[in-house]
């Protein structure tokens, strides 16, 4: 297992040219694997995230709880998962976003992304590569350009710079909404739901927490019920330094408005591949 980005590729080895502390992204992490795949007469490459047919498997996530539900006699009213490259939301929301298609009613469904890498509500929609180098196939999705390198928040999962394009076309349509979220307000919700469910939450599905806790506030306050679905999608075992770093007030959050991360995405936008006729 290496780091990345790592001297072992050339894609690794551009971007600690280009910048010796680059915290790297998914993106670079995946045009390394891809480089070395390529290499390699003995290896294939399976990309584990943001492609359909990765989104349509994870479906057996919504499939189970559509059945839970169902024991349970509950219908439910939204529904938030963690958003980066998009199979854990996917594999979640698709079955109910098929039954309310069939019906007509159904509920809302709400995507929630790092306020620092926000590719569904602040990216552009075009082809882009899946990642840094170009070496993957392009994709009609949500992107902030492919060697766009996010600030380095904990939430490791969701800092890659394109959404799937399922997501990204369902986003376009109106079927789903979005919002961003600071890595702090992730947190604060994460010790929440260890401290009264007594599992610690790995950073991505904090996101998805914070928007779930802040939609049952709203509840408290107006009196109305909801029933609120999410998915834990990974324990933080491995994520307590982290925390740790919450607890002590170090963690910083950036956000879409800051200048320098403006400029970021604008340049990074300038590179988008081009696209004959």
């Amino acid at each position: 297992m290496h780091p990345s980005p790592s001297d072992l590729t050339e894609a690794g080895r551009t971007m600690l040219a280009s910048d010796p502390d680059s915290p790297g992204s998914l993106g670079l992490a995946i045009s390394e694997a891809v480089e070395m795949a390529a290499q390699d007469p003995t290896a294939n490459y399976a990309l584990g995230s943001v492609l359909n047919h990765v989104l349509l498997h994870q479906t057996i996530i919504g499939e189970e709880a559509l059945l839970q539900l169902a024991k349970i006699g509950e219908s439910v009213d939204l529904i938030v998962g963690c958003t980066g490259g998009g199979s854990n939301f996917g594999g979640l929301t698709f079955p109910f976003l098929r039954e309310k298609l069939a019906s007509g009613t159904g509920p809302v469904i709400r995507a929630v992304e790092p306020a620092s890498c926000p590719s569904l509500t602040q990216g552009t929609y075009a082809y882009d590569f899946g990642d840094v180098a170009g070496l993957t196939p392009m994709l009609k999705m949500h992107t902030l350009g492919h060697d766009f390198i996010p600030d380095p928040i904990h939430a490791g999962g969701l800092r890659y710079h394109g959404m799937s394009p399922l997501i990204s076309h369902l986003y376009e349509e109106g079927l789903i909404e979005a919002q961003a979220k600071t890595q702090k307000d992730c947190f604060a919700a994460g010790v929440l739901f260890a401290r009264t469910e007594g599992i610690v939450p790995a950073p991505e599905p904090t996101h998805a927490l914070a928007a779930a806790v802040e939609e049952a506030i709203a509840c408290i306050e107006t009196g109305e019920e909801k029933v609120i679905l999410t998915a834990l999608c990974g324990h933080g075992h491995l994520d307590l330094p982290a925390y740790d770093a919450y607890l002590r007030g170090d963690l910083v959050d950036h956000t879409w408005e800051d200048t320098e991360l403006q400029e970021a995405v604008a340049e990074a936008l300038t590179r988008l591949p081009s696209i004959p006729g």
